[in-house]
């Protein structure tokens, strides 16, 4: 069975209702979604999944232990992790929920693509599951263009590691297909005796679940397929909202006039979404789009916003997304 993951807790509601609408919208009303706990902070998550029978959240204790006890054992690996998420506010594993995206591989599907909640999906998702009959992991993005937030690329075991065509299939972590079973425990336990031998040194501390995940794929060797590389270039799209020359029509997105697989709000805050969705003017790329889904099935709550449109300002810390959005429209123009 296929189906599509999540990840979330309350804080994130809004944002995943509107990617529930989407994925019932372009991908189907039947098509099954599975939602992994971020914490348990999920009363009104728990109470969605009541209402909507082809929504589940996740609660296999033993697996998601199992990939907490993973990531902590990972994480301890590093030298310099526990310093670095000190300097930046957080106490233990810095954004440690993030991680718990690694039960869809114990998860309830045999195929699965898993998308963020910041995310929505504006067209069928069947070419992505069609691509996993050839390949083990399927992508659409351009983070190949910049490593950054990937790896550390001041360890000397980023060239030692992965050779130049290894490192051009990392990818995001907010948008990736693959299935059940692909990461056992006795391979977990092969990578995690690699990581203690120093290549732990590698992961990159402030992206944590996105590190973790490029290396589990290109250490495993995994077939890869990234569509932002394997499409013809005429068919390619980006997907941040941080591209400012998408055109939206009822609802979709179109680069050009290319319709947009899904659209990808990275680095706009979660509280600017429940203050939306409180009725509060506030500004951010391509509102009107989750507005549309937000609402969907009941378009006449939608708020009438109050006041004056409060513009957008990006975090600073996700402020290299707009440099990378600029690299990927350069590529694709012809």
């Amino acid at each position: 069975m296929d189906g599509i993951c999540t990840l979330g807790n309350d804080r994130v509601y809004d944002q995943i209702v509107a990617l529930i609408n989407s994925i019932e919208a372009n991908g189907g009303p039947q098509m099954p979604i599975c939602i992994f706990p971020y914490d348990d902070q999920t009363q009104r998550l728990q109470a969605l999944a009541a209402d909507r029978p082809e929504v589940q959240l996740y609660d296999d204790n033993a697996s998601i232990q199992r990939w907490d006890a993973f990531v902590k054992a990972v994480w301890a690996t590093h030298p310099t992790a526990p310093e670095r998420w000190r300097a930046a506010g957080s106490q233990g594993i810095h954004r440690m929920g993030t991680h718990r995206r690694l039960c869809a591989f114990d998860g309830p599907f045999d195929r699965f693509l898993y998308m963020d909640a910041d995310t929505l999906l504006l067209q069928s998702p069947q070419r992505i599951f069609d691509y996993l009959n050839d390949y083990d992991w399927v992508t659409y993005d351009f983070q190949h263009k910049d490593l950054s937030h990937v790896f550390d690329g001041e360890s000397e075991w980023l060239n030692k590691l992965f050779s130049i065509e290894q490192l051009q299939q990392v990818f995001c972590s907010g948008f990736y297909a693959s299935r059940r079973g692909m990461f056992s425990p006795e391979l977990d336990g092969e990578l995690l005796q690699r990581l203690q031998s120093g290549e732990g040194a590698v992961l990159y501390p402030m992206a944590p679940d996105q590190t973790v995940l490029n290396y589990l794929v290109l250490r495993s060797q995994l077939r890869v397929c990234n569509l932002a590389r394997h499409l013809p270039v005429a068919q390619r799209t980006g997907n941040s909202v941080t591209s400012s020359h998408f055109v939206t029509r009822a609802g979709q997105g179109f680069d050009g006039e290319t319709p947009l697989t899904y659209l990808h709000y990275i680095g706009v805050s979660s509280r600017l979404f429940s203050t939306l969705c409180r009725g509060e003017n506030v500004d951010f790329p391509y509102r009107e789009i989750f507005l549309h889904y937000r609402y969907w099935h009941a378009p006449e709550q939608q708020p009438r916003l109050q006041g004056p449109c409060q513009p957008y300002q990006a975090r600073r810390w996700r402020r290299w997304a707009y440099g990378l959005s600029k690299i990927v429209y350069e590529s694709l123009q012809p």
